[in-house]
């Protein structure tokens, strides 16, 4: 199993490129279920995510070539409808083949999935949605098996922590190949659903109302294939940004899009951080002074986004005072606090909330991944820490983060990754 070895307190100097986004890839990857003909997506990452993924699409039919950063999906085989436990287990994402399962093939039968452990997170909101358009659902021995036809309707998918993203996606898209208009109210207005929408219109879909709550969608009788290029990973993009901050380091973040990243840098301001915003970057200009603390509460886009949350935290374990930051969208995900901990980090936590006192140094000592965005807060507290830090389960890390040590190596980290066979 591999490890990452950080050897704190370098200067890290220079720019690092963001990949393609994870988070925006794998909807767009289930959406080859709906399509006729191939599908040419260029700026993939290559993450343990994608490929897992395009394990079960294997598996549903779906027949995929990669060259280079490019990946071209074309469903051959539109007779397999189940997608089997042993690959949906492996995360939570790999539900949003449901819906456009059912959609295309009348009848989808989809394993309740895996994913990162820090706290309960039901796929409720995916169910009702899609039986408000049609669906006729039912539950037998851990598989969920969807029937029924696409038929339009009104749906509104507010839950108690906001709206659903991967229920918007899986929603979305069986509405697409409906036999009426689907009006989705409360819908996840997130930078990888508004892409998504403008793929699947690329591919002959009709949706109005993109990038906004309430959703249009009337449905079509067929869908076909198109060349896209994935948007930047927002979330790759804000790692970056903490880790050059807690190194105070002149680090230039290239191939973002810094309009879906507003929220972070305004904390990030708030906290006395001088950042440059280009067409496409986000530089980071060193600061005469420690950074001060700031409050964050997670919320929907565009709020702070509760995938940054474990990496602010890390930041402001170095800033001066106290912060508070709340969890609105997964109030368990706090299990990163405790690894912070082992490398001198003073934080309390108090139910969805978690209160961090700056300290001036950190120190090396080996820690745990427990989810993929606990994992780069560790990378990025390791960067600091004086001494070694060793991070173990880093195939947490390669769920969402392409090359991670290669990319912070070329700014000048002293960064390895280590087999232990």
């Amino acid at each position: 199993m591999d490890r990452i070895r950080i050897r704190g307190g370098r200067d890290l100097r220079g720019s690092v490129r963001v990949s393609g986004s994870k988070n925006g890839a794998l909807p767009i990857l289930a959406a080859s279920l709906l399509v006729d003909g191939p599908i040419v997506l260029r700026n993939m990452p290559r993450l343990t995510d994608v490929e897992n993924l395009i394990r079960i699409l294997n598996k549903l039919g779906v027949a995929h070539e990669w060259h280079g950063d490019t990946l071209i999906l074309e469903a051959k085989d539109k007779t397999v409808y189940t997608a089997p436990y042993d690959l949906v287990r492996t995360m939570r994402a790999s539900f949003v083949v449901l819906g456009p399962l059912w959609a295309r093939r009348g009848v989808a039968r989809v394993s309740y999935p895996g994913g990162c452990v820090f706290g309960h997170r039901p796929v409720d909101l995916h169910l009702k949605g899609l039986a408000a358009i049609g669906g006729t659902i039912e539950h037998v021995d851990g598989y969920v098996t969807l029937g029924g036809r696409p038929s339009g309707g009104a749906v509104f998918l507010g839950g108690n922590m906001g709206s659903t993203v991967l229920g918007t996606a899986n929603v979305l898209m069986a509405a697409t190949l409906g036999t009426g208009t689907t009006y989705l109210e409360s819908a996840a207005m997130e930078p990888e659903i508004e892409d998504l929408c403008h793929f699947l219109n690329a591919c002959g879909a009709r949706i109005s109302g993109i990038g906004g709550h309430l959703l249009v969608i009337e449905g079509v009788d067929t869908l076909h294939g198109c060349e896209w290029r994935m948007i930047p990973d927002r979330i790759e993009a804000g790692t970056f940004l903490c880790g050059a901050l807690m190194m105070n380091s002149d680090v230039t973040v290239t191939d973002c899009n810094p309009m879906h990243l507003l929220a972070v840098v305004d904390r990030l301001r708030a906290a006395g951080a001088n950042l440059e915003l280009g067409r496409d970057t986000i530089r980071n200009v060193p600061i005469q002074k420690r950074l001060r603390a700031v409050d964050v509460t997670t919320m929907a886009y565009p709020g702070f986004p509760t995938d940054l949350q474990a990496q602010f935290m890390a930041l402001m374990t170095r800033a001066d005072g106290v912060s508070v930051i709340t969890e609105k969208i997964y109030p368990e995900r706090f299990i990163h606090a405790a690894e912070l901990q082992r490398l001198g980090a003073k934080i309390r936590r108090e139910g969805a909330t978690a209160i961090i006192e700056g300290t001036e140094e950190l120190r090396g000592a080996p820690v745990m991944a427990s989810d993929l965005r606990a994992s780069a807060s560790l990378v990025l507290a390791g960067l600091v820490a004086r001494g070694a830090t060793d991070v173990r389960r880093v195939y947490h890390i390669d769920r969402g983060y392409e090359k991670i040590e290669e990319k912070l190596q070329c700014i000048g980290a002293d960064i390895e990754r280590i087999s232990d066979g």
